[in-house]
């Protein structure tokens, strides 16, 4: 996806031409990068392409209507938050919850009146500016891998895993209700705040290279609950951030296993947050595929063995079926945010 300069970026979708060219020349009159579309097939197409701020469509389209353009969004695009606006000559009650429900953020019924649309536009900037908070998360998670270094791109890699997993999971019918749109953009967001506890383990444990005592393993194990604390302080202060809620659930049971093995708690199934399940499956894939300070990097054919293996036992079997239909991204994802230290060894045959 092209990444764009500081201006906000408007995706302008209408057949009518007219209306097209009007609202393009007064936006970008008014400073905006401003693309164009006739219809939804063609809108997603660029959304693929560029990073879109603001998306502005009419309802009535053919191929693909405002509504469903609207819905795809949601679906489709997580990486960040898309504030969308339904332009139209509907204006009943009933009407306008149609298109909200289908996740329009806004709505103005034709003919549009330009200052008002651009205030509007600047309303969803402003919800759009609540992106900081990824930022923020971000950088609190470099904080702690800052600390380790050895593992790169780790943040980025887990967080692509993870998305990958949770849209696969969003097929299957047994997480219809659970998992969707806003739970995939979650879970992108908070999972690389899996570590954030690291912060405070003490470089003698945290660094070294060789396998860890057992004591010093309990100190390792120490980070879940670090991590929980720091985000639990966090949540007392912002108790409906659902955002903070999966972040704490992940940085505290995602070194839980499925058959209850697993620390800090031992807990087991489903009693594990599904988000920790998730991020536990990108986690370890990610552990085996890199060189670590104590470890070189493994094949991803030997990566997919240990996973496949360890359905029931490590991992949520379901979790471990979505790896299934998905592995040939992580494969990509490897790749694309390599290292770049060394070739990966084969466990078995150490070549």
């Amino acid at each position: 996806m092209e990444k764009l300069e500081s201006k906000t970026s408007v995706l302008v979708v209408d057949d009518d031409d007219i209306a097209l060219e009007m609202i393009e020349h007064y936006l970008t009159q008014e400073g905006f990068m401003v693309f164009t579309a006739l219809d939804g097939r063609e809108a997603l197409a660029l959304l693929e392409k560029h990073e879109i701020h603001i998306v502005i469509t009419d309802w009535e389209m053919p191929v693909i209507n405002g509504l469903e353009l609207c819905r795809q969004i949601r679906q489709r695009f997580t990486e960040h938050y898309i504030y969308c606006i339904l332009l139209t000559s509907r204006g009943r009650h009933e009407e306008i919850v149609e298109g909200m429900a289908s996740g329009a953020d806004d709505f103005m019924v034709k003919p549009f009146n330009p200052p008002e649309l651009l205030a509007r536009i600047n309303a969803g900037i402003r919800l759009v500016g609540l992106e900081t908070r990824d930022l923020v998360i971000f950088a609190m998670a470099r904080l702690a891998e800052s600390r380790d270094t050895e593992t790169g791109e780790h943040l980025e890699r887990v967080r692509q895993y993870s998305r990958c997993l949770a849209r696969a999971m969003a097929n299957m019918p047994q997480f219809a209700d659970v998992i969707d749109g806003e739970f995939i953009r979650l879970i992108y967001q908070t999972s690389p705040l899996h570590d954030i506890g690291k912060v405070g383990i003490p470089d003698g444990v945290l660094l070294k290279p060789g396998k860890l005592t057992a004591d010093e393993f309990e100190v390792m194990k120490k980070h879940t609950i670090l991590g929980a604390d720091t985000l639990d302080a966090a949540l007392r202060k912002f108790p409906r951030a659902r955002f903070l809620r999966m972040a704490r659930d992940i940085a505290a049971a995602h070194h839980e296993k499925w058959d209850g093995s697993g620390y800090p708690y031992g807990l087991s199934g489903t009693d594990i947050p599904l988000s920790a399940r998730i991020v536990a499956v990108a986690d370890v894939y990610d552990a085996l595929t890199t060189r670590r300070i104590y470890k070189d990097a493994y094949s991803t054919d030997y990566a997919e063995t240990v996973i496949l293996e360890s359905s029931g036992k490590h991992f949520d079997p379901d979790i471990v079926k979505a790896f299934e239909a998905c592995k040939q991204d992580f494969v990509q994802y490897v790749h694309q945010y390599s290292d770049a230290i060394e070739e990966p060894v084969d466990f078995v045959t150490g070549e």
